[in-house]
């Protein structure tokens, strides 16, 4: 790594080793760690899933911010990058991803002028989404006074029976009023099809139900001449549906009826909470899933020194709530390192657990007698990727051997 040096970011390497390693004592402590290895693996599953179905990938960019990893992503088969802001479709659009999908609606003068704004760069394609007249008028107004034409989706919500809803169009007469503005805006808004998010309702019949009917509203469309571009788009799916998103839409995707865009976002990096227990409920359900081998594999971890025991069944470590995602559980201790002692990180005992986040500091239990000293450094899984890249401005990719071979800047 030629290009290392000296950085003011926690959790980047000293001055003066080259490649830093994380069993040296080059690097300070907590740092967000990703596994290549882990990494690799996990866009080459995610191809793989999207390859059997015949659909096509957006990851949402939000979950890592991090233009490396987008350009990642397209090398492996995505279609583009999703996002969900003006700045975030800047960030993807500054750094090359040429075909960003705004799955959130766009509001405010100055945040609909800077999407426009990206309409002027050569090749560039942005697509944004609506789900009322006064949005419509919005984005027509901004691409009026730019003299552009953009593409939207029409966002579909549940239907109001239907348990939990973000935005989007939740009746017929709301579609009737998306499309009736539309209409009026035809000289510069142009509807490429149909968005939607299922990651609101509890189970899987829900999903299923809200799925068909995206894509029952998507065939009414193409039928009824609406869509402006062949073939249309329908477009969902975050980490914890994806798989039913592709079982209800595989057969208009490989019959050329439209074209199917999926948005999970955080496989890249997978995570031990949250969306291992998504992906297990995936692997249950879906037939194709299980056939790609290994399934997907925790790439991102936290590693921190033990600070402080005082007393023989809690230890005070240096990662807090600054640092890790704490919404969706607790980080768990995974390896233990002792430096000038271990060759390599060991299994972290099974009993121990974190308790409990300070802005600064984790408490973590563990048991009178425990081989555990000040001075050791543990790697922690954790539960949210979205909540734990937003906290790091470098991120450090690792090989096998804990050599750093990278390092991604985000741009949250």
């Amino acid at each position: 790594m030629n290009d290392q040096k000296l950085e003011l970011d926690k959790g980047t390497g000293t001055e003066g080793a080259d490649p830093w390693n994380l069993l040296r004592g080059d690097v300070s402590f907590p740092a967000a760690v990703l596994n290549e290895r882990r990494m690799q693996h996990n866009l080459d599953w995610m191809r793989s899933f999207i390859d059997a179905y015949g659909v096509s990938l957006a990851p949402h960019g939000k979950t890592t911010m991090a233009p490396k990893l987008f350009q990642r992503q397209i090398a492996h088969g995505a279609w583009g990058i999703t996002v969900a802001t003006s700045q975030q479709a800047q960030v993807a659009a500054a750094h090359g991803v040429r075909r960003i999908l705004i799955a959130n609606q766009i509001v405010g003068k100055a945040n609909v002028a800077a999407v426009v704004g990206l309409l002027a760069i050569p090749d560039q394609h942005v697509i944004c989404i609506v789900d009322s007249a006064a949005g419509v008028a919005l984005l027509g107004e901004g691409c009026r006074s730019a003299g552009v034409v953009l593409d939207v989706l029409i966002e579909l919500a549940p239907e109001p029976d239907q348990p939990g809803y973000r935005a989007g169009v939740r009746d017929e007469a709301g579609l009737a009023e998306v499309l009736a503005a539309l209409d009026a805006w035809g000289d510069h808004l142009r509807l490429g099809g149909v968005e939607f998010y299922e990651g609101v309702l509890p189970d899987e019949a829900h999903v299923r139900r809200f799925v068909r009917r995206a894509v029952e509203v998507t065939k009414r469309l193409i039928a009824d001449d609406r869509i402006d571009r062949m073939p249309a788009i329908l477009s969902g799916a975050g980490s914890a549906w994806y798989d039913i998103v592709a079982d209800e839409t595989a057969s208009m995707a490989k019959a050329g009826e439209v074209e199917v865009v999926l948005r999970p976002g955080c496989y890249i990096s997978h995570d031990d909470g949250l969306y291992r227990v998504a992906q297990e409920a995936i692997l249950k359900r879906n037939a194709v899933a299980p056939t790609f081998g290994e399934a997907l594999l925790p790439a991102l971890r936290i590693w921190a020194v033990v600070q402080s025991i005082p007393d023989p069944t809690r230890a005070i470590i240096a990662m807090g709530k600054r640092d890790v995602a704490f919404d969706a559980g607790l980080p768990r201790p995974a390896t233990l390192f002792r430096p000038d002692r271990d060759d390599r990180p060991a299994e972290a005992p099974v009993h121990w657990e974190v308790t409990g986040l300070m802005d600064q500091h984790a408490y973590l239990t563990i048991a009178p007698g425990d081989d555990i000293a000040v001075g050791d450094v543990i790697a922690f899984d954790i539960s949210h990727p979205c909540l734990t890249f937003d906290k790091w401005r470098k991120i450090l990719v690792v090989d096998d051997d804990f050599t750093v071979i990278d390092v991604v800047e985000t741009f949250f």
